[in-house]
């Protein structure tokens, strides 16, 4: 955690929460993060409208040397990955036999080594899989989260104060159209569907350009001189409030959250970022093909806006959402919005109306139609 004055941890606030380092990597001296500052609402302006140092280093981070990384991940994920460069990031997913996503994880790779960053407690599953799934190949996957932690600068001016740690000219995330249903061979580029560029840092490490602004993989003995420097130039810390808030406004879906065991690429917007659909087999890749060339998948991701009038407090992930008094889904990360009040994202029917009058509990919530 960045221990400056007004810091609350997130394990002081809720014990269970899935924010918190995975036990293994507590004992490996990887330390918790900070839920907020002090003030979450101005915590979340800052990212929103400047930019802001968010201490993410709670995230598992996965290490995959070999000189066979790139076509071995490409056959086992949904990514395109067999012509992965140095200096290159993308987005990947491992789905289930049946196509349901079990993994989601940021890609960087920096000319030796590929670096899969993921959820906490997601760590364990992930490197389970690429070990089930070497067979012969070159490469030596392992868990790098003792070894790198993973900071943020979020907001639109990212790219630029990124200039104090010596890294200037990222550019923007590049992403490939998704074609319509029943589209033509060839259609999609044989390449990453989104390029996210990634340069090298000179503390060690890299920056690579993201979604939300710029993540900072740095060693863990370097972090304290990393948020050091940043601060130095006067870029204010924020909490995972503040970021989550951020994600949740964007519609950026979180694995385990804003995702159940029967979700599929489709239903959650990451055929986009992180499924090529041009590309040769690989684990659930029929199921992804059929849903997308039907059109229709079963349930789609939605942004809900909550009256906040029967309470202030957000409704738990998991929670219903109801249509006359029937189940139509579940509310994923809800979060106090600094504009926007009290919003969630919510897997909900792809049939329920986009002026449905839905519940969460005894709260009234809206789909935003945007």
């Amino acid at each position: 955690m960045i221990d400056i004055a007004g810091a609350v941890a997130v394990e002081s606030i809720d014990e269970a929460s899935r924010d918190q380092p995975e036990p293994a990597h507590v004992a490996a001296g990887v330390r918790g993060v900070a839920a907020h500052y002090g003030d979450p609402l101005r915590e979340q302006r800052v990212l929103d409208t400047e930019v802001g140092l968010v201490d993410r280093s709670h995230r598992g981070v996965v290490a995959v040397p070999g000189e066979e990384r790139a076509s071995w991940l490409h056959t086992i994920t949904s990514q395109h990955l067999a012509a992965l460069a140095a200096n290159e990031g993308t987005e990947l997913l491992v789905l289930s036999p049946h196509g349901h996503v079990e993994q989601h994880a940021l890609v960087a790779e920096d000319g030796e080594t590929t670096w899969l960053d993921t959820e906490p407690g997601a760590t364990a599953g992930l490197l389970a899989y690429l070990e089930k799934m070497r067979f012969f190949s070159k490469v030596e996957p392992r868990d790098a989260t003792p070894e790198r932690a993973l900071l943020s600068l979020v907001g639109p001016a990212a790219p630029e104060v990124l200039g104090t740690l010596g890294v200037t000219g990222l550019a923007a995330p590049d992403l490939v159209a998704v074609p319509g249903p029943k589209f033509a061979a060839g259609a999609v580029p044989p390449r990453v569907t989104v390029r996210y560029d990634v340069r090298p840092l000179p503390v060690g490490g890299w920056a690579r350009r993201g979604p939300l602004g710029v993540d900072l993989l740095v060693p863990r003995s370097a972090m304290d001189q990393v948020v050091a420097e940043l601060r130095g130039a006067g870029v204010p810390v924020a909490g995972l409030w503040a970021y989550e808030a951020i994600r949740v406004a964007a519609r950026r879906p979180r694995l385990g959250v804003d995702t159940d065991h029967r979700t599929i690429p489709a239903e959650v917007d990451l055929i986009g970022p992180a499924v090529h659909l041009d590309k040769g087999c690989y684990r659930g890749q029929e199921t992804v093909a059929r849903v997308h060339n039907m059109g229709r998948p079963p349930r789609r991701l939605v942004l809900l806006h909550l009256d906040g009038v029967t309470t202030d407090q957000p409704p738990t992930a998991g929670t219903p959402v109801t249509l006359d008094g029937r189940a139509v889904g579940f509310v994923g990360t809800a979060v106090l919005h600094h504009e926007l009040g009290q919003i969630a994202l919510a897997v909900l029917k792809r049939n329920v109306p986009e002026d449905a009058a839905l519940r969460i509990g005894e709260t009234a919530a809206a789909i935003d139609p945007s």
